[in-house]
C-alpha cells in the first residue's frame, strides 16, 4: 500500500489525538485516508482534522501530506 509523507521529515507514521490526550498511531493512503496501524483499536472519539507526525514537530490537515511512495 501507498502511503503519505509528512512534508517536514518525510516519514509516514502520524498519530491522532483525542480529548484527554491519548494517541492512536495511523498512516494517511495516497487516497487521503485514516488506517490505523493498531487494527484492534478504534478512530471514534478522536481529533482526525489534525494529525501529528511520529519523528518531528509537524501537524497539520491530511491535505498537506506529500505523495511519496513508502
Amino acid at each position: 500500500m501507498k502511503f503519505m509523507v509528512c512534508p517536514k521529515c518525510g516519514i509516514a507514521n502520524f498519530y491522532i489525538k483525542n480529548k484527554r490526550g491519548d494517541r492512536l498511531n495511523v498512516k494517511v493512503t495516497r487516497e487521503l485516508n485514516i488506517v490505523l496501524q493498531d487494527k484492534t483499536q478504534k478512530l471514534e472519539g478522536y481529533n482526525l482534522d489534525i494529525i501529528h507526525c511520529l519523528g518531528c514537530s509537524w501537524s497539520g490537515t491530511v491535505n498537506k501530506l506529500k505523495k511519496y511512495l513508502i
